[in-house]
């Protein structure tokens, strides 16, 4: 890896040497970690911003490297927007890509929340901290005036237009809590059953309890298995959620047993106001 790195930043030298910046635009360059961040970014900056998203749809952030491509972008960027929470590819990549710009503007998406701490067997030993944080619209409300606040630290002459931009969103995100709200507060079912551990904050919001099938972040042992066999056949779960970036095999292997069904929710879904709407209409179906 330290290798391609290094390769890497031979390339972005010369390149730069021999073709100079990038014609001026009037669009800020933002380089963001994940794509709920592009769309929170793209919302507040509207039709001033140029979004680069570094971990692309359909990847995970547990284990995805920056191609050259992106690289380029980021030695271009006015802004870098990270989430400001342990995701192992900020983790892996964050300084090595700060480095790159030493002029770019960070804003740390994570400013003001409640963060959650995770217990020393769970999946981000590690760090203690759950990193999902965008996952609660209230949380990411918080984020997306971070980003605003960033945006005029770097553009304040379109102060007003990014204002517009938030204050427009926000209401959506205050459309969407309530929706959420309304769907789950007469649910006598609490509890939800996942592969991967990302709905924390999203359970605390909501007074909701998840049950993850992964432990340590990896595949579960057979004793963890029976388990989590066991809670679903108390809580009489029969829909297990995965996510499209990590494997089906031990969810299946649960339904199998419990006489259910695997649905996919995605955590990193672009049209965050859509996708988690759809995320809720699912799993209140699931607590009948």
């Amino acid at each position: 890896m330290k290798l391609i790195f290094h390769i890497t930043l031979i390339f972005l030298v010369i390149f730069t040497v021999q073709c100079g910046r990038e014609t001026t635009t009037d669009k800020l360059n933002v380089v963001v970690s994940i794509v709920p961040l592009q769309e929170f970014v793209e919302n507040v900056g509207g039709e001033k911003v140029s979004v680069t998203v570094m971990v692309p749809p359909g990847a995970s952030p547990h284990a995805y490297e920056p191609n050259p491509a992106q690289l380029m972008k980021v030695s271009k960027a006015h802004m870098y927007v990270k989430v400001g929470t342990p995701i192992e590819f900020e983790i892996a990549w964050l300084g090595k890509i700060l480095s790159m710009n030493s002029t770019m503007h960070v804003c740390d998406a994570s400013i003001g929340i409640d963060l959650i701490a995770v217990s020393q067997d769970d999946e981000h030993e590690q760090s203690n901290v759950d990193p999902h944080i965008w996952l609660s619209p209230q949380n990411t409300r918080i984020m997306v005036n971070n980003i605003y606040d960033a945006l005029i630290a770097i553009n304040g002459d379109n102060e007003q237009y990014y204002r517009t931009q938030r204050d427009a969103y926000c209401a959506e995100l205050d459309s969407l809590h309530r929706r959420v709200e309304q769907m789950l507060q007469k649910k006598k079912k609490r509890q939800f059953m996942v592969y991967h551990a990302s709905w924390r904050y999203f359970a605390r919001d909501y007074g909701l309890e998840q049950i993850s099938i992964e432990t340590d972040g990896k595949e579960p042992t057979a004793r963890n298995m029976e388990y989590v066999i066991l809670k679903a056949l108390e809580h009489n779960i029969r829909i297990i959620f995965v996510s499209p970036q990590f494997s089906t095999k031990s969810a299946d292997v649960i339904a199998r047993e419990i006489g259910g069904t695997v649905t996919s929710i995605d955590p990193l879904a672009k049209d965050y106001v859509k996708n988690l709407g759809e995320v809720v209409r699912v799993l209140s179906a699931a607590m009948e």
